[in-house]
């Protein structure tokens, strides 16, 4: 295959369905209506005061909560008279119209919310609303609602809304608690810097590459500390951005560990690396839910290489990944599992340096390790095993590896794991046997490790084609031997939460 791939053909949309639109609304200045004087329209009232809006309240009387937050609003101070009546604030403030809520009210509004007491007087509001073609949202009643209200975290200039769409408003609760605790009240402080800089930054910056430089290296600063920004701050950014902006383009790349498959067990710096690319030239075994979490807006090119399958030409990745980075782009190579393991970044890596690209590698858990974790399992052991072997379980033409050391990979104090060896299994039992490894020493077979179609065998290696047999090869198979995969069960621990694995010459079992 001399062409690289744009995208897989299975491909997910790159939006999923959404059940809301999620829309952030500038409402300073803006007349906003608020119907109803009970606690609950004053919660939805201070909301829009506190994006400056100005609110105009219709109710011939208010709680008593209501009527605190609009004497607070005006400081104590007596409500001015209005000649319709109504008694008016500052801008961004409250108005209140001590009668019941008429069609003209809605002139001139930019959204109307009423807290109405049975669905009647809801039909009514909301009818009218959108018959002088204002949003219109009635509280706690959602058949009458064309927009709702999340929960919300606020470091504004930063903000974020959670919404259930009405599912489960504990549960948004629930994520609300869990953002705070992950933003530190500085962030608002960072925002306002950001708000202030951003206009000569972008005087000395051109967009693309060079701004979006400048503020990865401002979120890498505001993150790094959960203090306010110093004075200096402001200062010490734009002398950045000045180097930037002087600094020849030069791209990059950066090998990065996709993990097994299960999107959770990448680390942050790999999400900040797919977050930060702008082309993305992934492995066939990425999963989709990895590939979410890269920026929408990097071009994203399938360079698959599976056994048995038509792939990519590795010159043809290393052309791609040369002339890319020459042309000022920042390139994630993203690779199953760990780059350092069977992922030929050695190759890579040399032709990079070759041609003078920088390149550094993030890595990734390798599909060894997320099986050893998926079974409860240890592959060393001070009473089995004292050592761990990973190896390739094929040669380049297919058949056993010629320039393995087999007599030594038969060791019985050594736990074995075979990548890439479903097709020669059968070959790889008979050989560790022919070795000299007893042929009850415990095996272990399982295919899409960490991922929802995840399946695995537990036996004997004298019945290691067996297992093959049951799970098959067309996914990626990891093929465990040694006697400590039997230590769980032998140290009289049940086999819950191993998949149900056998200890030894036990039966062996699939499991889907």
């Amino acid at each position: 295959m001399d062409a690289l791939q744009p995208q897989r053909n299975d491909a997910p949309a790159r939006m999923e369905a959404l059940a809301k639109l999620p829309v952030f609304w500038s409402l300073q200045g803006k007349r906003a209506i608020v119907a109803g004087g009970s606690d609950a329209a004053a919660w939805k009232a201070e909301l829009l005061a506190a994006c400056g809006a100005e609110v105009h309240v219709y109710a011939p009387e208010l709680s008593e909560t209501f009527a605190a937050l609009m004497g607070d609003a005006q400081g104590g101070a007596a409500l001015a008279p209005r000649a319709d009546g109504a008694s008016t604030d500052r801008p961004g403030g409250y108005v209140h119209h001590p009668r019941d809520w008429d069609s003209a009210a809605f002139a001139g509004a930019a959204l109307a919310i009423a807290d109405c007491e049975d669905d009647a007087d809801a039909r009514s509001f909301y009818e009218s609303a959108r018959a002088a073609g204002v949003p219109v949202n009635v509280i706690d009643k959602p058949a009458f609602c064309q927009f709702q209200f999340g929960s919300i975290v606020n470091r504004s200039p930063v903000v974020v809304a959670i919404s259930t769409d009405g599912a489960a408003p504990i549960l948004a609760q629930a994520i609300r608690r869990r953002i705070e605790t992950l933003l530190p009240r500085s962030l608002k402080s960072w925002a306002e810097l950001a708000q202030g800089l951003r206009e000569r930054v972008n005087a000395s910056l051109l967009p693309g590459p060079q701004r979006r430089a400048f503020w990865e290296r401002f979120v890498d600063r505001a993150f790094a500390t959960v203090a306010a920004p110093e004075k200096s701050a402001g200062r010490a950014l734009l002398a950045d951005a000045e180097r930037i902006a002087t600094a020849p383009s030069a791209g990059r790349v950066t090998l990065v560990g996709a993990g097994p498959g299960d999107a959770e067990l990448l680390t942050l710096k790999a999400v900040r690396a797919l977050q930060a690319a702008d082309v993305i030239l992934f492995d066939d075994l990425v999963s989709d839910d990895v590939l979410e979490l890269a920026r929408r807006e990097a071009k994203r090119l399938l360079v698959g290489k599976r056994g048995g399958r038509e792939s990519c030409r590795q010159e043809d990745i290393n052309a791609t990944m040369v002339k890319l980075a020459k042309a000022g782009k920042r390139v994630v190579r993203l690779k199953s599992g760990d780059p350092m393991v069977f992922g030929r970044a050695g190759e890579e890596i040399a032709h990079l340096d070759r041609e003078g690209i920088a390149v550094d590698v993030i890595p990734g858990i390798t599909a060894a390790s997320a099986m050893a974790s998926r079974l409860g399992l240890s592959l060393t052991h001070r009473d089995h095993a004292q050592s761990v072997r990973f190896i390739t379980g094929h040669s380049r033409h297919g058949g056993l590896p010629t320039d393995v050391d087999w007599r030594s990979v038969a060791d019985p104090r050594t736990t074995t794991v075979f990548y890439m060896g479903g097709r020669t299994a059968a070959l790889i039992a008979d050989r560790l046997v022919a070795e000299g490894l007893p042929p009850a020493t415990a095996a272990i077979v399982i295919s899409d490790v960490s991922r929802p179609t995840e399946r695995k065998w537990s036996g004997t290696l004298e019945r290691l084609a067996d297992g093959i047999a049951e799970i098959g090869f067309d996914n990626p198979v990891l093929i465990a031997i040694g006697s400590a995969l039997a230590a769980r069960t032998t140290a009289g621990n049940d086999d819950r939460d191993a998949g149900g694995l056998a200890d030894g010459p036990a039966p062996a079992k699939a499991v889907g």
